[in-house]
């Protein structure tokens, strides 16, 4: 074995033991929700001896009192509110920040360091607010405040972007009669595709695993799966059914999961555009 293939093989095993460290928390819950209670109490590591479907099978044998799939139903809805309403909004003041320098100067890190502060300041008026309008416990009200939550970062990616795009391109269809906003859609739109597709699956994903204000604004009725996970650790009565628990929270990942594998690349391209400009 020369020095190179010893080298190559020394990367795959540290990469390997790095991956299983920092994924043993969701190896560890995937094995438990595939064991037994009694397994599970009695031989609680990551092999399994009898592979069982119980704890998925009681979760949707609860829909009388948890329903999984409403809490899931919720999400997506309050995800899909959150992530298109801020690319709706943050595309065109990208835009109009970076080629016209509107509110360069205290828009920008105005919005970028209030989301800095942690967002328990902002709960308790705006559950106020939302009393006082009737947004409580709805899919809208969350939706617009998972939208408030994605802005910044959109925002951030979105300008980051257009910077980079020759303004050329833009120049040669105002030429050709183009408005502002026929060269924002036909020409940046189209250029700016895998940022915009990176944007969306970012806020998706944040506004997913968003617990605080789903915690907050809502009781039942647009209760999302971040927080009516929770509901069942002790659904039993009789103390925490690891198995059911932990079967959950696996159905309560899996999308956000499964959106990250399929468009890594696009999230990956968009967070390192720029670094290695000039």
């Amino acid at each position: 074995m020369n020095s190179s293939s010893a080298i190559t093989i020394g990367r795959w095993l540290v990469f390997a033991v790095a991956a299983f460290i920092m994924n043993f928390p969701v190896l560890s819950t995937l094995v438990t929700s595939l064991k037994s209670d009694a397994e599970i109490s009695s031989y609680p590591g990551l092999f399994i001896k009898q592979l069982t479907l119980v704890n998925y099978v009681t979760i949707f044998a609860m829909s009388d009192r948890f329903d999984i799939l409403h809490y899931l139903f919720n999400s997506l809805v309050m995800s899909l509110i959150g992530a298109c309403l801020a690319l709706l909004l943050a595309f065109p003041a990208a835009y109009a920040m970076v080629r016209f320098g509107i509110g360069t100067r205290w828009v920008m890190p105005l919005i970028v360091n209030i989301r800095a502060i942690p967002l328990i300041i902002f709960a308790i008026p705006i559950y106020l607010m939302y009393q006082q309008v009737g947004l409580l416990d709805t899919r809208i009200g969350l939706g617009l405040i998972l939208c408030l939550v994605n802005l910044p970062l959109v925002l951030v990616l979105l300008a980051a972007s257009i910077a980079e795009l020759p303004v050329e391109i833009e120049e040669a269809a105002r030429v050709d009669g183009a408005s502002t906003m026929q060269v924002l859609i036909r020409v940046v739109a189209p250029i700016s595709l895998n940022v915009i597709a990176a944007s969306a699956v970012l806020s998706f994903i944040y506004s997913w695993n968003e617990f605080l204000f789903g915690l907050i604004l809502t009781t039942s009725n647009a209760v999302p799966v971040s927080v009516g996970a929770s509901f069942f650790f002790a659904a039993s009565g009789g103390g925490v059914r690891w198995g059911v628990a932990a079967a959950v929270m696996i159905l309560a990942t899996l999308p956000p999961l499964v959106l990250g594998l399929l468009m890594y690349r696009q999230v990956g391209r968009s967070l390192t555009a720029g670094a290695v400009k000039g």
